[in-house]
């Protein structure tokens, strides 16, 4: 069924704090086994909740942005208010990259080491990155899936999914002044109103099962094209980090 959803417009300039699925239909469930629910705490409290994916038995990706003192990662869910047969697992270790800007939100990607190690099952899985060398081009349409705000401005109970096209760069660097290319894609046609916006931040775009970006940012006007970070550009860092938090 199509849902009708709202996309809010923020109060600053930029906004990092993610998405709402925008004309989206409820996903089916276990179509995104590799989804992690994302709840975080700041100094105790909680403070907001994210999306990201599992890409090693053990390793969840997000965006940095997402960062907190506290993260506790949800596995398997579907519906976020009944977790009954999902894995909820606390991070140990959370390494955004050392390049990351919280002002232009350049680098806005980070790894999570969990506790312990999912079990893998059919509402479980992880999912394939790219190669360095992958390119998403403008034109191709990819998904998106998130528990972002429906049009009341309630959360959903239920996963949301959204397919969106990828723009040409030049869409992007006439909204956004610090958009980079070779780091970033550019995605959402604006002819479509189709988008991410707040609490899908770090969630995975997905093209032919590989993930190929996070959600990062948009315009607070709630122009198209949005900022998503370029994964295959940051292969050799997330190789590296990922030996790190395998490490015993």
């Amino acid at each position: 069924m199509f849902l009708l959803l709202l996309l809010l417009v923020a109060v600053l300039p930029f906004s990092t704090e993610g998405g709402k699925i925008f004309w989206g239909t409820e996903a089916k469930r276990q179509s995104h086994p590799y989804m992690a629910f994302l709840e975080i705490y700041k100094s105790g409290s909680h403070s907001k909740t994210c999306g990201g994916f599992l890409v090693e038995k053990d390793i969840v990706m997000t965006a940095a942005h997402c960062n907190g003192s506290e993260i506790n990662v949800t596995l398997g869910a579907h519906n976020i208010k009944q977790r009954k047969n999902t894995q909820r697992i606390p991070v140990v270790k959370a390494i955004w990259h050392n390049g990351y800007n919280r002002d232009t939100n350049v680098n806005d990607i980070m790894l999570l080491k969990l506790k312990h190690k999912a079990q893998l099952s059919d509402a479980v899985k992880t999912i394939d990155l790219p190669k360095s060398q992958d390119l998403v081009k403008p034109g191709q349409v990819c998904t998106v899936a998130g528990w972002g705000p429906l049009a009341n401005c309630t959360l959903p109970n239920t996963l949301q999914e959204v397919k969106l096209e990828v723009q040409k760069s030049q869409k992007c660097r006439e909204i956004y002044k610090n958009y980079n290319d070779t780091i970033q894609l550019c995605v959402g046609n604006p002819k479509e109103k189709k988008a991410t916006a707040e609490s899908d931040s770090g969630g995975p775009f997905v093209c032919h099962s590989v993930v190929q970006g996070i959600v990062s940012q948009h315009h607070c006007t709630g122009d198209l094209p949005e900022v998503y970070t370029r994964i295959s550009s940051f292969m050799p860092w997330i190789q590296k980090v990922m030996k790190i938090l395998q490490q015993p």
